[in-house]
């Protein structure tokens, strides 16, 4: 069995997964699993009621979780796949508790042929959020992956800089991070 299917069946049993991304190793569970979303919380010791984001592999996937505008289309394309997360309007296939209730998701395409390849052979979203305790440094290396998990995927040595988080609705940056200059001159042209 390959590193990446046995990386999916864990996610099918509602497992976590450490993955490399195009920024940092991302914990990866099950985005439409209560009990694996649950388990990331716990894992991170993230406070419930703080959102996590979710990773895609394609915009079909992303039209399953999120609603998009026709205005916002030309944005996605032009920096998904990438180190930049959007946050949209959630559908109702998304669970409140990682939206923290705010009705919006956080989503990444990560320009990653390993992450792609393990969400689209999972074939639905997983989660996005880093694989380290809450509030600890970002893991740019397996080693520093601080979490409790069931499989790791080792990509080796990641770029370190967190996504950008670009909020969608309101046409800002909400965190800098890879690409934010880019993204916030892109912002700036917009109507």
């Amino acid at each position: 069995m390959d590193v990446i299917a046995k990386a999916v069946s864990i996610l099918m049993h509602d497992g976590l997964v450490v993955y490399p991304t195009d920024t940092l190793y991302g914990l990866g569970a099950d985005a439409f699993s209560d009990e694996a979303i649950q388990r990331v919380y716990e894992a991170k010791k993230r406070p419930i009621g703080m959102p996590i984001s979710i990773a895609v592999s394609d915009f079909d996937m992303l039209a399953v979780v999120a609603r998009v505008k026709p205005e916002m289309e030309e944005f996605l394309h032009t920096f998904l796949p990438g180190p930049v997360t959007v946050i949209l309007p959630a559908r109702n296939s998304v669970p409140d508790i990682l939206t923290g209730g705010t009705g919006l998701i956080g989503i990444r395409m990560p320009s990653h042929i390993t992450a792609l390849d393990l969400i689209r052979r999972f074939d639905g979203p997983i989660t996005a959020t880093s694989a380290n305790l809450h509030g600890a440094k970002d893991p740019q290396t397996p080693d520093q992956c601080t979490v409790p998990h069931e499989f790791l995927i080792d990509g080796g040595r990641l770029p370190g800089t967190a996504s950008t988080v670009v909020d969608m609705v309101a046409k800002t940056i909400i965190r800098p991070g890879a690409d934010a200059e880019k993204v916030s001159r892109y912002l700036l042209q917009l109507p």
